[in-house]
């Protein structure tokens, strides 16, 4: 498991998350300015639409027909609005940034089962993670046991040559 790749993909996930909130969240500003538009707009101008609709009607039916019409018309033209303003969000980013998401996610679950494995090898066999470093160890204290002994000092062999025979 190697922690810069970790903080690598934790870094991505981090920005492709804010990247995703950011779409949303432009998204339903836009909707919720879109209906707030179109309540506005509706209001005037069916007050006028309305208001003259209803004198036409009048001369031709009731008063009370005539506003119950004009009520089932604001109706459905409400209803058009709406319709419109819960439009889903563009494809093509929300589709990218869930994409990058989605490899940001895999590579940090790879990532999770490295360290995992290697967890769990030094649990079963914990002398596996020690035996790399012994190694070194090892060989200079072989190395020092296989010097030769060290040669008779040059007073000792000069001392043994000059006893008589």
């Amino acid at each position: 498991m190697n922690t810069e790749n970790v903080v690598k993909h934790l870094r991505l996930l981090w920005r492709t998350d804010r990247i995703i909130a950011d779409i949303r969240l432009r998204h339903l500003l836009i909707g919720l300015g879109l209906r707030a538009f179109a309540a506005l707009i509706a209001t005037f101008g069916l007050l006028m639409l309305e208001l003259s609709a209803y004198f036409g009607l009048v001369q031709i039916w009731s008063a009370i027909a005539a506003a119950a019409i004009l009520g089932a018309i604001n109706f459905v033209i409400a209803a058009v609005l709406f319709v419109v303003a819960r439009r889903p969000p563009s494809g093509r980013e929300i589709e990218l940034a869930n994409e990058i998401h989605g490899a940001s996610i895999g590579a940090l679950q790879l990532e999770a089962r490295a360290l995992q494995a290697q967890v769990t090898g030094a649990v079963h066999h914990p002398l596996s993670g020690i035996v790399p470093l012994l190694m070194p160890l090892i060989a200079v204290i072989v190395k020092s046991l296989k010097k030769p002994a060290a040669e008779p000092a040059p007073h000792a062999a000069a001392m043994s040559n000059d006893t008589p025979s």
